[in-house]
């Protein structure tokens, strides 16, 4: 049944913009299947932000995923299927991931988005877009060097990495030469082009001034006297902004229901803020009546990050947050014991409730709960006063969401304009900040900063930048920073082992633990199930 609706030919692109009413000059189709949404829509007075913003979290995940993306594209399809307007706002994949343990993210079962092949590979060339904005950027450091280094640029205090959209763990340290004829050499590596802080730029910018704004603000490194370089004193911005033109430009497709659906940006949800673009946001305000937004992993990262990051850079307040969980992920966080995992989930419910949002917890059905199980798991957010429903999005679509779709619009009605406020003020401290999600979010009772991390915060404070929001990177897999520790643990310290300064995404980013921005491919990836077969279809993403 599900293999033969999922065959259903998808509306012609042009077919779904109507439904969101957007006007032909501000729509360019990229083939019968997608297209780019033009900016000058966000500047039409005739399109002003009119929707409500529900974001999509979850608990504690497990490595295999627990189904938020396919709950957050199930609920867009619920609430079109009791007839709201509605988009989707959805980060686009990286092909590490796809190509490594995890697979596509486009969704699953009825509640994909589609053209999902493309979606998870190459969609549009955006992620390509941001790499080689991203490189050129760094050979162009490598050129000032080779060129006589008139900014007097510390080779060993260089920052700025290169980038690839792929897992490759020989990559991480290599040595790079300023000339075989030279005496020059020095250490960097590369990140993943998700963990580039030009992807979290994009996400984050509001339009081109405010992109090139950013882009001239990235710190690349620091002069031997200790002062920071930016882009702009490199005269990069120009060239990055030419390669990002269309990349900045939201991608309009559909679910597999023929639902409109944003897919733009992809930043990491620990190194970065984990969700799309305020732009496919912004968009999204304007020509629907609700906007589901996906934010990456658990509350504790990504949405903590959309409330203390992107609420208080972007001013979108998001009317409701959905929590999505499941028995196994309550299992697998009593390591067994269903019932003493549970407090994974009282704590996340008491993380959104710290926020002011109104949350309706989603329990994302598999095949082999129990009745009891799911009955339980409902009675424990009713008795923390959260109300819940199933979701069954992959086995029955929008109407598998259809409850979960009216609990969401029932609390937006009852309650439009909740007073949601982030954790902190910027006008706090760095370490007074982190202590606060430390605390307040992950449940620690005190907060360990290295040596180094806090000569780090010191001197991002002196050059300025003390009022940015902090971006904290740990494991997605424990509410602390060790994966191994599950459920709600207490009494533990966070312990801060180093910082770096991402300047154009307005952010400071603190590592606790070991935080992997260039990931390895496993022994048996996914890159050995992908083909493509007689006709030209790619099979296996």
């Amino acid at each position: 049944m599900i293999s033969t609706l999922m065959q259903k030919a998808l509306l012609p692109i042009q077919a779904v913009a109507r439904k969101l009413e957007i006007p032909e000059k501000y729509f360019e189709p990229w083939g019968s299947q997608s297209g780019k949404v033009k900016l000058e829509l966000l500047s039409d007075p005739s399109f002003k932000r009119r929707g409500k913003l529900i974001i999509v979290t979850a608990t504690t995940p497990t490595a295999a995923g627990e189904g938020k993306t396919v709950t957050s594209i199930s609920l867009t399809q619920g609430l079109a299927h009791i007839g709201k307007k509605v988009v989707i706002t959805s980060r686009e994949p990286s092909l590490g991931p796809v190509f490594g343990l995890k697979g596509g993210a486009a969704g699953g079962g009825l509640s994909q988005i589609e053209p999902s092949a493309k979606i998870n590979l190459h969609f549009h060339g955006d992620f390509h877009a941001i790499a080689s904005a991203h490189n050129v950027l760094a050979a162009l450091v490598d050129a000032h060097l080779f060129h006589g280094n008139d900014l007097h640029l510390d080779p060993e205090r260089i920052t700025w990495p290169r980038t690839m959209d792929m897992n490759d763990r020989a990559l991480r340290r290599i040595a790079v030469s300023l000339d075989s004829k030279k005496d020059g050499r020095r250490q960097t590596g590369f990140v993943i082009t998700a963990a580039s802080e030009i992807m979290a730029i994009i996400a984050l910018a509001k339009d081109r001034k405010d992109l090139r704004k950013r882009l001239d603000s990235i710190v690349i490194g620091v002069t031997r006297d200790g002062r920071p370089v930016s882009a702009r004193d490199l005269g990069a911005t120009g060239g990055m902004m030419a390669l990002l033109a269309e990349a900045i430009l939201p991608n309009l497709v559909q679910t597999t229901d023929g639902t409109p659906a944003f897919v733009h940006a992809g930043p990491f949800g620990n190194i970065a803020h984990g969700t799309s673009s305020v732009i496919s946001q912004e968009m999204g305000l304007r020509l629907a009546d609700y906007v589901v937004n996906e934010c990456g992993f658990a509350s504790d990262l990504g949405a903590e990050k959309y409330f203390d990051i992107v609420m208080q850079q972007s001013g979108i307040t998001p009317a409701a947050a959905v929590l999505v969980t499941t028995v196994q992920s309550m299992r697998s966080q009593g390591e067994g014991d269903f019932e003493r995992g549970l407090s994974n989930l009282g704590q996340h419910i008491e993380i959104l409730k710290k926020f002011g949002v109104p949350t309706i917890a989603a329990i994302n059905r598999f095949p082999n709960d129990s009745a009891a199980d799911l009955n339980r798991l409902a009675a424990y957010c009713a008795d923390r006063g959260v109300a819940s429903a199933l979701s069954e999005g992959f086995a029955k679509g929008g109407p598998g969401a259809k409850e979960l779709a009216e609990k969401v619009v029932d609390s937006i009605v009852k309650n439009p304009a909740p007073p949601v406020h982030p954790l902190y003020s910027l006008e706090e401290s760095l370490v007074e900040k982190i202590q606060r999600v430390a605390q307040n979010i992950y449940g620690a009772s005190r907060v360990y900063f290295s040596e180094q991390a806090r000569a780090k915060l010191q001197q991002f404070t002196e050059w300025g930048y003390g009022k940015l929001p902090v971006c904290i990177a740990k494991t997605q897999y424990s509410l602390s920073d060790d994966p191994k520790r599950l459920g709600a643990p207490t009494g533990w310290t966070l312990n801060v082992t180093n910082a770096s300064l991402s300047a154009g995404a307005g952010f400071v980013v603190v590592i606790s633990g070991n935080m992997m921005l260039m990931p390895g491919l496993p022994k048996v990836s996914r890159a050995s199930s992908i083909d493509v077969d007689d006709s030209g279809a790619i099979i296996g993403v």
